[in-house]
């Protein structure tokens, strides 16, 4: 069951204040992300942007980027912390509400933010909104299924530990950061990855669906050119 946008409003508004650039689970596959994006393109959308992290690095690559992010707290974070790059543009905005332009986009990238929606509902308007040869760029976490992914998983905890000690926090997590996440990660569905690769291979025909150690998965697709 997907959480109404209000609660997911909410939710990250509250996260917002502790939203630093750190190491974390998501920005560990930004650099993989990037590598199927062309050194210069046009333009790029990033949905649920977050404090912009990832429209930053885009914005190294596009003319003009777009952030959009349900929470008006985390696009105040974004758009301070991009105050040196006037290429980018954030906006509140639910993407399955806003207006996309069609075949307008060069790049279209998603970070842990597709799981709060149905994906047979958004990944549609998401193609028509990419221009042809355009890509786009999923990173979401998954539900594990099958005896693989609790091998995997216990690689992963290893390989945070590794991860967290070459980038340390510089100081405790404070105990109201733990609770708005938690208050978050109680209402979070995540889907299997197989049925995110049925789906694709219907609506995204030759996406690159993959399974990533630290709890994430990613699905790159490049729109054809008729």
């Amino acid at each position: 069951m997907y959480q109404p946008p209000d609660r997911i409003r909410r939710e990250f508004d509250a996260i917002a204040p502790f939203s630093g650039d750190e190491w974390n689970h998501n920005n560990h596959y930004h650099g993989y992300l990037l590598s199927h994006v062309p050194t210069r393109i046009e333009s790029a959308l990033d949905i649920g942007c977050g404090t912009g992290e990832f429209a930053r690095l885009l914005a190294a690559r596009a003319e003009r980027v777009t952030g959009i992010d349900l929470s008006p707290e985390m696009i105040r974070i974004a758009r301070e912390r991009s105050s040196g790059q006037p290429n980018i543009t954030y906006q509140v905005a639910d993407v399955l509400e806003w207006e996309l332009p069609t075949s307008s986009y060069d790049c279209i990238a998603s970070v842990a933010t597709l799981h709060h929606m149905a994906l047979d509902a958004v990944l549609p308007k998401l193609t028509r909104a990419l221009k042809p040869g355009g890509v786009l760029l999923v990173l979401d976490l998954y539900q594990s299924e099958g005896i693989g992914d609790l091998l995997r998983s216990a690689l992963a905890i290893l390989l945070h530990q590794y991860y967290a000690r070459q980038h340390p926090r510089p100081a405790a997590k404070p105990e109201a950061e733990r609770q708005a996440w938690d208050a978050h990660g109680s209402g979070d569905v995540y889907p299997r990855v197989s049925a995110v690769r049925r789906l694709a291979a219907t609506l995204l025909p030759g996406a690159q669906v993959r399974k990533h150690v630290l709890w994430r998965y990613s699905l790159v697709w490049t729109k054809p050119v008729r």
